[in-house]
């Protein structure tokens, strides 16, 4: 180092506080957006902190409420040598909240700490305990200090005096940077999801062959079915007039014929676009009725916001720079190789940015001055997250009651991008993750590793997906999905006929065959269930059990424990009484996950992640079949797939610590 004779001091300004305080959780990577959180929901605050040396350390948590109110939570150490410190709050406010983290050096932890290992062994005893004198006095506790400090005590005397006070000494102390947790309403993160197709419920086909579509009055009679299922959402694909060119038929075929509805998605016609309804359907009136009828059944509705056009949309003659050409001038369909969609114009999104951004704000407030609150958004991972951050936040400024929900299966960059840019639901990968360890890896994801800005809804089954496990898989894969789908995640969606069991994908493809997106489809509900071939009753259950168990409806608080079979899935769910005003509410989930087999094996617990204490025998009760348990750490299980391939246990409270 080369010699100076200047004496000025260093300018130096440390990035780490004097008690380093870091990787605070819930807050986005990069922290660009606020992290977000949902009324009700119980939130692990969490941070990394430690010191130099010996001295032991506390930490709390101040929480602002968006009134400017704050309360404090004290931090607990999770787990030895881990430095991870971590508080629970219950947020039950919709708003912007802000928090901080405080760390100070414990010196009343410190000290006794030091007591209790040299006053046993004879070391500097008396040392010790005028130290710890001096810290009761300051802590206005003059009897213990007196007796702390009187010689003529026995040392275990003086050392159990200490030990029964209770001292907030602390020195360095830390505090961390203002983060921001953003709470929205509880639908943007609970719900159970249906959904249908309004064209084919009341749809008839006549004596030739031809259809009758059915509309918003005919489709209003099936909402109180869907309620009755305890579905509170549902969601309707695109309502708008659909376009005759290049008009797809039945099983996705090129060439329709007449009568042929075509598919909801090739949005646009003679009669309008992204602001119309559909004529068959009805007219605003008759979508104002239904959306009232729904709302009489506990239900909302969301619709669907598909930035997409057929080549006979007003936007393509209005607006012919909003698309793409192609070398010989035409405009460019839509195309996800293999699959081509020759009924559908993407949008150029960078082709006068500013006229399209402003049309779609127009068309998302026209229908939230209708009535509706959630937007279900087709595709939005093909056009800039630029875009979706800038809408989303305009329209949480106008109306942060609205919710949108990302059907974006793509990439996770994207996927996550999308939750963190303003989405307040996402399809998941869950729908391709069926074995046991598929699904352990990704409940404990998006339950934990990505909960800050990513709510998961657990749809099982689409118009475009129906998996090899649901086509071959029978009755039991079609139980075994739901209730993991509706227990592993607040919300949770089916599309009309699951509860039918349709099972049979048109070939080559991963979709049901005859699918409902080119053609009507008529069901006879009634039928199936009197027949015993329909799983409306089990759908039933399981969102009964939801609304039963409020420990279901977190996001954060799902453990994966351990079974010895390659086949059978263990996690829970636990919320304390604290948060429910009442007893603990703990749920546990064994699953055979393999829909073709009866398996038998051992389950193995850590009670603590549900408020018992370990080695304590409790009693479960399962709420599918009633049956009562007495369980303790190590547990045998037998599933068999053909008759129930699913256990929802619910721990007694009165058994719980």
């Amino acid at each position: 180092m080369a010699n100076t004779d200047d004496d000025s001091p260093i300018d130096f300004s440390p990035m780490i506080g004097r008690i380093p305080i870091r990787h605070l959780r819930p807050q986005q990577p990069e922290n660009r957006w606020p992290a977000s959180a949902y009324d009700g929901e119980v939130i692990p605050f969490e941070a990394t902190i430690f010191r130099e040396g010996h001295d032991l350390i506390g930490a709390e948590v101040e929480l602002q409420r968006p009134g400017g109110a704050t309360a404090t939570h004290r931090m607990h150490l999770e787990g030895a040598g881990t430095d991870l410190w971590l508080a629970h709050a219950l947020v039950d406010e919709v708003g912007d909240w802000r928090w901080r983290v405080r760390a100070f050096t414990d010196e009343w932890a410190t000290w006794l700490h030091t007591a209790q290992i040299k006053v046993p062994a004879a070391i500097d005893i008396e040392l010790v305990f005028q130290t710890g004198a001096e810290l009761l006095n300051r802590a206005g506790l003059l009897d213990a200090a007196k007796t702390v400090a009187t010689k003529r005590l026995s040392p275990a005397t003086r050392l159990a005096a200490a030990e029964g006070a209770s001292v907030d000494a602390r020195s360095l102390v830390t505090t961390s940077e203002w983060l921001t947790l953003r709470v929205e309403r509880e639908r943007s993160g609970v719900g159970s999801w249906y959904e249908f197709f309004p064209r084919s419920e009341g749809a008839k086909q006549q004596k030739d062959g031809t259809w009758v579509s059915g509309t918003f009055r005919t489709a209003a009679k099936r909402l109180p079915a869907v309620a009755a299922m305890g579905f509170d959402v549902l969601y309707l694909p695109p309502i708008h007039p659909i376009g005759t060119s290049f008009r797809k038929g039945p099983n996705n075929t090129l060439t329709a014929a007449a009568g042929d509805p075509g598919s909801p998605w090739a949005i646009g016609a003679a009669e309008g676009g992204h602001d119309a309804i559909h004529p068959d359907l009805g007219d605003i009136k008759d979508f104002t009725y239904f959306l009232a009828t729904a709302a009489k059944n506990n239900i909302e509705v969301a619709i669907d916001l598909a930035l997409q056009a057929s080549p006979d949309h007003p936007w393509v003659t209005e607006h012919p720079e909003w698309f793409s050409k192609r070398a010989d001038g035409s405009i460019a369909y839509a195309e996800n190789p293999p699959k081509k969609y020759q009924d559908i114009f993407p949008v150029n999104f960078d082709n006068d940015p500013e006229g399209i951004r402003a049309e779609v704000l127009r068309i998302v407030r026209y229908w939230i001055g209708v009535g509706v609150t959630i937007f279900r958004v087709d595709n939005p991972h093909t056009k800039p997250l630029q875009f979706w951050e800038w809408l989303l936040g305009v329209i949480h400024d106008e109306h942060p009651e609205v919710v949108f929900l990302a059907e974006a299966f793509t990439r996770p960059a994207m996927m996550q991008s999308l939750g963190q840019a303003g989405f307040q639901q996402s399809y998941t990968y869950f729908t391709w993750r069926n074995t046991k360890l598929e699904l352990e890896t990704y409940l404990h994801e998006v339950s934990r590793e990505t909960s800050g800005w990513f709510r998961p809804n657990f749809f099982v089954n689409t118009p475009d997906i129906l998996t090899e496990y649901l086509q071959f898989g029978g009755q039991p894969a079609y139980k075994v999905r739901a209730a993991i789908a509706a227990t592993g995640s607040p919300s949770w969606g089916v599309y009309a006929g699951y509860e039918l069991m349709e099972n049979v994908a048109r070939p080559g493809s991963e979709e049901n065959i005859d699918n409902e997106k080119y053609e009507y489809k008529q069901r006879d509900w009634a039928k199936a269930e009197k027949a015993g071939l329909s799983l409306a009753p089990y759908l039933t259950k399981l969102n009964l059990i939801r609304a039963a168990h409020p420990a279901l409806r977190q996001l954060r608080n799902l453990d994966v424990h351990w079974s010895d079979d390659e086949a059978i899935l263990v996690y829970s769910k636990y919320l304390p009484g604290a948060y429910t005003n009442g007893s603990d509410d703990a749920i546990l989930v064994v699953a055979n996950v393999d829909p073709h087999s009866v398996r038998e094996t051992m389950v193995h617990l850590d009670e603590s992640r549900f408020g018992v204490t370990p080695g304590e025998t409790f009693t479960v009760t399962d709420l599918i079949t009633g049956a009562v348990f007495d369980w303790g750490t190590d547990n045998y299980v037998r599933l068999d797939a053909f008759h129930e391939p699913v256990h929802i246990l619910h721990v007694s409270p009165a058994r719980q610590r």
